[in-house]
């Protein structure tokens, strides 16, 4: 029988970012700086990954203090009534010849629920200085912001739209292997 692996996030070694288009030229690119989650597998398959994250929405980051107070309210994240950001899946494909795996689930913002899918590349499992097993994934996808009722935008005189509808997410999530985890203390690195 295989035991049920839990893994933790590897807070100084993951990002969640996204970048949208932005006078339709160019791309303004956003990171959330604070987040975590319970992530459990079968043993070490994470195609029978289970995952609950949560996100801060209020860490929303992009370099600039006006912007960033702009998508944490009412035309946006509306941080003062929907706190947090979720993203909950258990449904994780075999990878394909490429090696790429897809991850659906359940993604709200704003209090809305959308079934989502992410692309995701598998790192590979090892063990670093310390021996705490870690693994690494690069993930992508794209989401609708008007399907998350994410609808403010603003017409440009040369046509279409100061921001597009169109999100794209990119992340890089390393993970640690609790289940296993030293009772020495543990440095980063």
């Amino acid at each position: 029988m295989i035991k049920e692996t839990k893994w933790s996030i590897d807070q100084t070694h993951s990002t969640i970012e996204f970048k949208i288009r932005h006078l339709m030229i160019s791309n303004v690119k956003c990171a959330f700086k604070s987040f975590d989650g319970s992530i459990y597998t079968s043993g070490k398959d994470f195609t029978t990954v289970e995952i609950d994250l949560w996100i801060d929405a209020s860490s929303i980051y992009t370099g600039d203090e006006q912007r960033d107070e702009h998508l944490r309210g009412i035309d946006f994240l509306d941080v003062e009534n929907h706190k947090q950001i979720t993203f909950i899946a258990s449904t994780m494909t075999e990878a394909d010849k490429e090696g790429s795996h897809d991850l659906w689930g359940e993604l709200t913002i704003k209090g809305i629920t959308q079934n989502i899918k992410l692309n995701v590349d598998f790192g590979g499992i090892v063990n670093d200085s310390w021996g705490n097993e870690k693994t690494g994934f690069s993930i992508s996808g794209k989401i609708n912001r008007s399907d998350f009722g994410l609808n403010w935008n603003s017409y440009i005189e040369t046509g279409g739209f100061l921001i597009s509808d169109e999100v794209k997410i990119s992340c890089e999530i390393e993970l640690i292997n609790v289940s296993e985890k030293k009772t020495e203390m543990v440095l980063q690195s």
